[in-house]
């Protein structure tokens, strides 16, 4: 029996292999966010510092070492509408390169100063935003944060943001698994933040699907 594709499978398919001037294609700022992996190191429980600054720990004295960067952007459905309400997770290593994690197996020392893990929660525009570091390699992996989209009308997205110009990009397994044409939306550039001249700014947004939203009757 044949398969039967939703709405986003069809868009990436139409992405992917160039259909991009079809009637009702997106534009490319509204592509869909591909999915990726959660990987190995979704917290097992909750840390109970887990808002949206991961360089500054509770009861901590120090700062967490590393780039420090403020990762914002907006979550939209695939017509540009913003979706508020719905809950952001990141997760990443810290400057050392080890994950706040039981199971990452490293002998590394562990960065006390950085959190971690962080989550925070769209406003009426769908916009969020993290202080955290740029991420830095870890073995066998691209420098990547670790992003999950939740909310009570739609389907949680996993995926991870790369960092434009990373020249282990290419030789990254996961990400040579994203379509040529949508690696652009994921691959992001870290810039001198303005507002803050000691720090760096990256914005990515996130796009999920309409049939991924369950709109109210």
């Amino acid at each position: 029996m044949s398969r039967l594709y939703t709405r986003r499978e069809v868009l990436e398919l139409a992405v992917a292999t160039g259909l991009v001037s079809l009637p009702g294609t997106l534009p490319a700022a509204q592509l869909l966010t591909p999915r990726q992996t959660e990987g190995p190191f979704y917290p097992l429980r909750l840390p109970l510092d887990s808002d949206n600054d991961l360089v500054v720990v509770d009861g901590a004295s120090g700062r967490a070492g590393g780039t420090w960067s403020n990762v914002v952007g907006q979550i939209l459905d695939e017509h540009g509408r913003p979706v508020r309400n719905a809950r952001v997770e990141i997760w990443q290593c810290d400057a050392n390169g080890r994950y706040h994690h039981r199971d990452d197996p490293r002998d590394v020392a562990m960065d006390q100063n950085f959190q971690g893990f962080g989550a925070t929660t769209t406003d009426d525009r769908g916009a969020y935003r993290f202080r955290t570091i740029k991420p830095v390699l870890y073995p066998g992996r691209t420098p990547h944060i670790h992003f999950k989209i939740k909310g009570p009308d739609f389907e949680a997205l996993t995926t991870q943001m790369y960092v434009a110009g990373e020249p282990t990009n290419e030789r990254d397994g996961l990400y040579r698994r994203i379509p040529e044409g949508l690696r652009h939306s994921i691959t992001i550039e870290f810039e001198p933040n303005p507002d803050e001249s000691a720090e760096l700014i990256a914005k990515f947004d996130i796009v999920i699907a309409a049939d991924e939203r369950f709109e109210p009757a």
